[in-house]
């Protein structure tokens, strides 16, 4: 008897029938064919395919990982490759197994504390300390995916590789994005020259379209393919590298190399609504960071308030300043300083920062807390707070096999194209990672030989009833945080399926006031933040590059999402195929006839939501209270028509809610001041 007619007799004796169905999960796409045979999302479509191909031939989801990453090396040469590092998670189905494979660079024997201060003991401006030998970390990459492939794959590198030296011995047309990476980095590209005759010959900049041939790195890979990484830890990719290195006016030597270690770890889990967050641990800041946002957030009624409101978005950024407060001052490499992991994730600490979320306004003194009050162990010794941050490069991809492993792997070398030095004859960029410590010493996360920066960097898998469904990470630097818990959020709290989630406009604010913002979001909503005391950015900008993929429990089938900021492709096996296109650029605010600036900051007011008559300023009537957090029916007196629409005088408004005002005509400005 198979396994449905004993169901069927078991129910007909309980006279109730009950199929055995999964429960639902979040993020799945309606009305999409998904895949069954493995699916990939990626930042650029070439490296997709790679991925795509390696399942193709029977590879599982580590196996096409450490493909896609030596692909996105020739591809997206400004992101990643063998000269940074990374972090890999991956689940093991079989062994219902997380881990971690940590190949963050690692600071040189050499490395000191004070190794960013100039001679009056001020750091050096970031320009000039990321673009030397100095901040070249020993790479971790190459290391960290033989060591993935050994442990948990199922193919050797040899195999892997091929694919990235066909793309660059061969080349590949230059895409919309690495154009614009390559025009923005023209000076440090040529700095050191050899980056130069690569990506900008002749000193004219490639363009879309023009083919990117890179014979150096195809003899790189072909010796790696050949030697193993013993011919770049200790041979002549390595000699090579040192001396670049050295030159350049860094103290990096063989034995740097040599001790480099691949570490793997435990992953930090938390829970958000009953889902578990499986996520990356120290020296990474990004998992318990984003676990913290996440269970901030979990005090409020988020779905009711609605994606991108003016009252989710203010408990949002109010939640990201009391998490990121507790970056700054407890964040580091572990195996040097003791991280409160328990205690900034513990429900009774949650409550306690919670409580300083006022519903009503901005809260201006957000300063870290005290986690180890709820650690078993003794609290460290306190430091400053890290004054580092990251820059906004980097690359994420997520993978699922068809027998259920997923990887969700983010991988830099800092700032776009790292350093800038390229690694003369051999054809790969050097990472910057050594300024993702503090430049001035004293704190967790300062330089000390041996040690691993701090990230951001936020692999993470998501579960429902203890089972994975979920894959999810972004580039970003420090904006990873808010990418990574906004989609997650996006996908459990507003229900939205996954490509929507991330194409979602999301926001970044790291520290009161001041918030980044993506195009999309309401002006009525940023006016109504504004005038709880948050700062939005004159103009919205990109944050992150979300990659994604979902698994649906219910039909067994894999969807994937990819952001749009880059050229995000995402491609199953026997399924789904899709590649981004290239966004629109955002219009820009005009202030014309001219600018409101209320306490030094510039309200965005469109041209024709202002007018200048006969000497007075006038701003639609509901923006301009809504911005001031005025009351309609105080000022009905003071509305004037203009053009079917009623208008404010900005100043009589002003004056009458307490604001001081005064024009600058120079300027064509008029400021409002109040405490």
């Amino acid at each position: 008897m198979n396994k449905w007619k004993s169901l069927a007799v078991l129910a007909a004796a309980l006279c109730v029938f009950t199929a055995p169905v999964q429960a639902a999960v979040p993020g799945v796409p309606a009305s999409t064919e998904g895949a069954t045979q493995g699916i990939v999302a990626v930042s650029h479509p070439a490296a997709a395919q790679v991925g795509k191909e390696i399942l193709a031939r029977g590879g599982n989801a580590v196996d096409a990982a450490a493909g896609i990453q030596f692909a996105l090396n020739v591809v997206e040469p400004m992101m990643s490759g063998i000269g940074g590092g990374g972090f890999m998670m991956i689940y093991l189905k079989d062994q219902d197994k997380f881990t971690v494979i940590d190949s963050r660079e690692m600071a040189p024997g050499h490395a000191d504390p004070n190794m960013f201060l100039d001679e009056s003991g001020k750091p050096v401006p970031f320009d000039e300390r990321h673009t030397n030998g100095k901040a070249v970390g020993v790479p971790g990459t190459l290391l960290g995916v033989d060591t993935a492939l050994k442990k948990y794959g199922t193919m050797k590198l040899s195999e892997v590789i091929d694919p990235a030296i066909d793309l660059a011995e061969k080349g590949v047309p230059v895409n919309w994005i690495t154009s614009e990476y390559i025009h923005d980095a023209e000076w440090k590209l040529q700095k050191h020259d050899t980056a130069g005759k690569v990506f900008v010959p002749e000193g004219k900049s490639l363009e879309e379209g023009d083919l990117l041939v890179q014979k150096d790195l195809a003899k790189t890979l072909k010796l790696i393919k050949e030697k193993g990484t013993d011919v770049f830890y200790k041979g002549e990719i390595g000699e090579a590298l040192v001396k670049e290195v050295q030159r350049t006016g860094g103290r990096m030597t063989m034995e740097d190399l040599r001790n480099y270690v691949v570490k793997e770890r435990e992953p930090v889990r938390g829970s958000f609504r009953g889902y578990d967050i499986v996520s990356m641990p120290p020296p990474s800041s990004g998992g318990l960071t984003v676990i913290q946002i996440l269970k901030l957030m979990e005090g409020f009624d988020n779905k009711k308030a609605g994606a991108n409101s003016a009252e989710y978005l203010h408990y949002l950024i109010e939640a990201n300043h009391l998490a990121y407060a507790d970056r700054a001052k407890y964040m580091a490499d572990e195996d040097f300083y003791p991280v409160p992991k328990k205690g900034l994730i513990h429900d009774d600490y949650i409550k306690e920062r919670r409580k300083l979320i006022l519903p009503d306004r901005a809260n201006a003194e957000v300063t870290a807390g005290d986690p180890w009050m709820y650690e078993e162990k003794a609290a460290a010794a306190p430091l400053p707070q890290s004054e580092a941050s990251e820059h906004v490069y980097t690359t994420h991809f997520s993978v699922m096999d068809k027998w259920g492993n997923l990887v969700s792997y983010t991988t830099t070398i800092e700032d776009v194209f790292g350093s800038g030095i390229m690694v003369p004859g051999y054809g790969f960029m050097l990472n910057n990672e050594l300024t993702d410590f503090d430049a001035v010493p004293g704190g967790a996360n300062e330089v000390e030989p041996g040690k691993r920066p701090r990230s951001s960097m936020t692999p993470t898998i998501v579960l429902k009833d203890g089972k994975p469904f979920m894959a999810v990470g972004s580039p970003g630097g420090s904006t990873i945080i808010a990418s990574v818990s906004q989609t997650i959020l996006n996908v459990i709290e507003h229900d939205m399926p996954i490509q929507e989630a991330i194409l979602s406009p999301r926001i970044f604010s790291s520290s009161y006031p001041n918030v980044s913002w993506e195009a999309g979001i309401d002006q009525d909503v940023v006016l109504a933040l504004m005038a709880k005391g948050h700062v939005f950015a004159e103009q919205p900008g990109n944050i992150g590059n979300v990659q994604a993929v979902i698994y649906d429990f219910e039909t067994g089938k894999m969807y994937g999402g990819a952001d749009d900021t880059r050229e995000g492709t995402v491609l199953g096996g026997d399924a789904v195929s899709y590649k981004s296109s290239k966004p629109e650029a955002a219009r820009l605010t005009t202030n014309r006839p001219f600018t409101l600036k209320v306490n030094g900051h510039t309200y965005p007011y469109t041209a024709e939501q202002k007018v200048l008559r006969k000497g007075t300023a006038y701003i639609q009537a509901d923006k301009l209270l809504l911005g001031l957090n005025g009351g309609a029916q105080a000022f009905k007196s003071d509305a004037v028509q203009i053009d079917g629409k009623e208008f404010l005088p900005v100043k009589k408004v002003a004056e009458k809610l307490g604001y001081s005002v005064t024009w600058d005509a120079k300027e064509r400005t008029i400021h409002l001041e109040k405490k």
